[in-house]
């Protein structure tokens, strides 16, 4: 046993060596504050990095890997980054941001308080968002400083899905996370292409049209779901 478990762990150190050999690691960007996201447009051709800093900032990397020294959006003002775990935490951009130029955030105001938000992309300037255009799709009190998660994704539904922490503390003292009445410690999950309401309830939502659980839930029991 002992030979075969020694012959073993040759082949994989051998396995993995081999497999080191393709990876290389280079430095892309320097001088970046708090970095906390990256994302892309996911346009074709569109070989910009996006690169959300936890004080309330938003900075362009170009294809040639320079870093924009105009922010693309800098809503510093607004967000309280003082605790560790409070700021500007997500970023995606709308499927459709090609035509419509949305993107959403997800971060604490000043209140401590989560928002999710749509801004617009300035129609004359790719490279800079319209600071004025915020659209706040909904916002979620917080008890405690901690456990915010952060995560903003849209699925291949074409829905935008939130990832929310238990509000905080340790050990989820309120059991907020169980709570099917409380938007903390869940997977939401919503539709934003309206323009007349703030959101809407996706039809096959688990819990939608039920008078116990709150409609956008669409996954129950998250401590903080964070990338």
């Amino acid at each position: 046993m002992q030979k075969i478990s020694i012959a073993l762990i040759f082949i994989l150190s051998m396995t993995l060596d081999s497999f080191g050999q393709s990876f290389k690691l280079v430095e892309v960007a320097s001088d970046l504050r708090k970095p906390v996201d990256i994302t892309s447009t996911m346009v074709p051709g569109d070989k910009r990095l996006f690169i959300t800093e936890k004080d309330g900032i938003i900075k362009i990397i170009d294809a040639d890997r320079n870093i924009l020294a105009e922010p693309f959006l800098n809503i510093d003002a607004k967000v309280n980054s003082s605790a560790s775990e409070r700021g500007l935490l997500g970023l995606v951009f709308h499927p459709n941001t090609a035509t419509n130029r949305y993107f959403y955030v997800h971060y604490n105001n000043n209140s401590g308080h989560t928002v999710i938000a749509r801004y617009t992309t300035d129609s004359l300037n790719p490279n800079k968002a319209l600071a004025t255009s915020e659209k706040i799709i909904l916002t979620i009190n917080q008890p405690f400083a901690n456990h915010n998660g952060g995560d903003l994704n849209f699925g291949p539904d074409g829905y935008l899905y939130i990832g929310m922490g238990d509000g905080g503390s340790g050990g989820d003292p309120g059991n907020r996370s169980q709570n099917p009445k409380d938007l903390l410690g869940k997977m939401l999950r919503i539709d934003v292409d309206t323009e007349t309401e703030k959101y809407i309830i996706p039809a096959d939502n688990p819990f939608a049209g039920q008078t116990d659980t709150l409609p956008e839930i669409w996954s129950i029991g998250w401590r903080n779901p964070w990338r």
